[in-house]
């Protein structure tokens, strides 16, 4: 049974209380940015029953290098200009794919994912230097609730 935007929202809040903490409070404060990156997937990957792949793909030049992430091996390089996770760059928003099957240029790296969201990863300073990747092994998982949740987690990395 999946969960209502109500439980989602009031999860991913949660979970950005959580993290908030993790990185700006106390002796133990994460202020690099891959150490974020790392706690953020694995707490949102071991949170949501509906996540698969949760991991962070930087711009490194004219590709996207992975960074850290949770679930099955990834594609190490993602040559663009083909993908959700490049069409979330050139946007510089969100993007949900409710079947990637039917998303031309679709770049599957594990067979098994069915659906997906990238939100675009920024830097102080606003520019786009990446993205947060999550697929879902279910067809159409994510939604409105998901996205303006990991869109409040990713803001957390650099801010």
């Amino acid at each position: 049974m999946s969960a209502t935007p109500a439980h989602l929202a009031g999860r991913y809040a949660r979970i950005a209380e959580q993290l908030q903490a993790l990185f700006h409070e106390g002796p133990k404060a994460a202020d690099d940015p891959v150490a974020r990156m790392a706690t953020a997937c694995a707490l949102l990957h071991h949170k949501m029953p509906h996540f698969f792949w949760t991991g962070f793909y930087l711009l490194r030049g004219d590709r996207l290098a992975v960074g850290p992430y949770q679930g099955p091996l990834a594609c190490a390089v993602l040559p663009g200009p083909d993908g959700v996770c490049w069409e979330g760059v050139r946007r510089g928003a969100s993007v949900i794919v409710p079947d990637v099957h039917a998303f031309p240029g679709h770049v599957a790296c594990d067979e098994r994912s069915r659906s997906e969201i990238v939100v675009p990863l920024r830097d102080a300073a606003g520019t786009v230097v990446g993205v947060l990747d999550v697929d879902s092994d279910r067809p159409d998982a994510f939604g409105e609730a998901d996205r303006a949740g990991l869109e409040r987690v990713v803001a957390l990395i650099h801010g």
